[in-house]
């Protein structure tokens, strides 16, 4: 338990400590949240442009950490040999592998607290209560795996400068065309159906009912975020080379 701890706390450390990485996973939702929130640059449903942007940014903020600073952050480890060294320390790769996953959840935590307090500065008042609550919790776990096992399987067969160009232009991609900051209703209908069929979009798609209509996610919300919960992992899982 010391030596997960000890990994964990280091993972954490590490990401807070990198410039980039705060910027990908903190600055720069903060930003587009602030951004989007004032200038009226798309159209968005309902009076006030902080209920819809809100929601998104924090779908947002999951992807920046779960996706794109892990598989960059595992993609250099990888690269440099050190992913290879720690698998064979008494630390072991399951408790290698949790710890990872501890530091993804520990940093999303602080990117929700902190999007959530800017945004409630901003007046934003989302509905769906405490049980609303929990069900945003489950989505983004579940879009958090989904993210995470993407960003893996990239990173563990990827070369580390191929996997940062890759990562970056997929968190591009997936910003302007998974209802985050723009609403699918203003997206051509195919890319729609594509990108709520994927875990950003889904995620995105199920806070803004939680939070702004105060209803549940979709059935099709759940089985697309169910699935690649399942499915990204193992593939990740499965490809994944140490060297």
């Amino acid at each position: 338990m010391r030596a997960w701890w000890a990994q964990t706390r280091a993972e954490v450390t590490m990401t807070l400590r990198r410039g980039e990485t705060l910027l990908l996973t903190v600055a720069i939702p903060v930003v587009l949240l602030v951004f989007f929130s004032v200038a009226h640059v798309t159209a968005t449903p309902g009076t006030h442009r902080v209920d819809f942007v809100a929601p998104g940014v924090i779908a947002l903020s999951v992807l920046s950490t779960s996706l794109v600073a892990l598989s960059i952050a595992t993609g250099f480890e990888r690269s440099s040999g050190v992913l290879r060294r720690l698998r064979v320390t008494p630390l072991g790769q399951r408790r290698l592998v949790s710890a990872k996953i501890a530091a993804v959840a520990m940093t999303e935590l602080l990117q929700v607290a902190v999007i959530t307090g800017v945004a409630t500065v901003m007046s934003w008042r989302p509905q769906g209560g405490a049980s609303g609550a929990l069900v945003v919790v489950a989505a983004l776990a579940l879009g958090s795996l989904g993210c995470a096992g993407i960003g893996l399987a990239l990173a563990g067969r990827l070369r580390a400068e191929v996997n940062l160009a890759a990562t970056n232009g997929l968190y591009l991609v997936l910003l302007l065309t998974s209802g985050i900051v723009i609403p699918l209703s203003s997206l051509p209908s195919v890319i729609g159906r594509i990108a709520v069929a994927l875990p950003p979009g889904a995620m995105a798609q199920s806070l803004h009912r939680v939070f702004g209509q105060g209803l549940g996610p979709t059935v099709g919300d759940w089985i697309a975020l169910g699935l690649w919960a399942l499915c990204a992992p193992a593939l990740a899982a499965r490809t994944f080379r140490y060297d």
